[in-house]
């Protein structure tokens, strides 16, 4: 086998996993377009439409039989179905809050929140799987800390929308971690789950006549219906391009979506962005490089010697 085909599957992980980052580096300037729909709406509309496009895509590429072999190994052990409905949950509040941020003006928050996130993901294997840190992922979660800290005390008002997001998601990465499931069929029993509640509340919002769904401007139930699409697609790409690059450039590339958002927030949006902001963003941004770097061969190499009898944690 010559190196050309060596490189390619290399080459496609590359293209598909930072190809998903850039879809969620412009979600915004997709939720601001539905941004006369309040939140909780949009986020409905978010998981019926998601749950229905999974159900085709799997008709499609014929994976049902995957699918029904799912559901009956679920039944067969209600606390795995109990784990996967808990994820459902966890991964609609990580929607909710992001939604309701991006057209509340708070697009810098959410940015924050996931430069935030694998540090996050860090301190719940220390404080639940009971891991260990090295000196340099020690160096980079306190960095991070500081800049929260900072950005706190400062503006006198907690980052909930930045932690909400931050930690919604890791959690919800931690529970998946102890119930692996095929990343098409897992999405689909994921938004399947949590279809009914949505259902419940489109259903009583339409009776209401306060529905921005079909009654409304017909572009907005197009864009509600494609939010579904807009949801669905970067996972799909993340999950097939991820498994074919190592861990360390997955590191890397997942800093483009809170970039992006960034300047987006900033230049597109104009929203306010202090020398607080900065100072803070340096010091969690100084972190989030500290940690993608962390288990490189010359970090590793270059990390001061700690005595075995101590665990290495926060």
């Amino acid at each position: 086998m010559n190196k050309g085909t060596l490189k390619q599957p290399y080459q496609a992980g590359l293209v598909y996993t930072a190809s998903a980052y850039v879809m969620w580096g412009v979600f915004p300037l997709y939720w601001k377009l539905v941004d006369n729909v309040p939140a909780d709406e949009i986020l409905a509309h978010r998981v019926i439409w998601s749950f229905l496009f999974m159900l085709l895509l799997l008709c499609i590429t014929r994976q049902l039989g995957s699918l029904k072999e799912t559901i009956g190994y679920l039944f067969r052990h209600p606390k795995k179905t109990l784990i996967l409905f808990s994820a459902s949950l966890l991964i609609s509040l990580n929607w909710f809050i992001y939604i309701w941020a991006v057209n509340n003006e708070r697009i810098i928050e959410t940015s924050l929140g996931y430069y935030i996130n694998p540090l996050v993901s860090v301190l719940l294997g220390i404080v639940v799987l009971k891991e260990k840190l090295n000196f340099w992922q020690v160096i980079s979660v306190g960095l991070a800390a500081i800049g929260v800290l900072f950005l706190t005390l400062h503006y006198g008002e907690f980052p909930w929308v930045s932690l909400g997001l931050a930690f919604s998601f890791g959690i919800y990465g931690l529970v998946k971690k102890t119930i692996q499931l095929e990343a098409k069929v897992g999405l689909t029993l994921e938004t399947f789950m949590v279809t009914p509640i949505a259902l419940v509340y489109f259903i009583v919002l339409y009776a209401k006549g306060d529905s921005s769904f079909v009654v409304g401007n017909p572009t907005t139930s197009l864009l509600l219906i494609g939010g579904g699409v807009a949801t669905a697609m970067p996972l799909l790409y993340f999950a097939k391009g991820a498994p074919l690059i190592p861990l360390s450039m997955v590191g890397f590339l997942q800093y483009i979506a809170p970039t992006m958002t960034l300047l987006l927030g900033v230049f597109v949006y104009h929203e306010a962005f202090s020398s607080v902001h900065m100072i803070a963003f340096l010091f969690i941004w100084g972190g989030s490089v500290i940690f993608a770097l962390s288990k490189t061969k010359f970090m590793v190499a270059h990390q001061p010697k700690i005595r075995k009898s101590r665990s290495v944690g926060l």
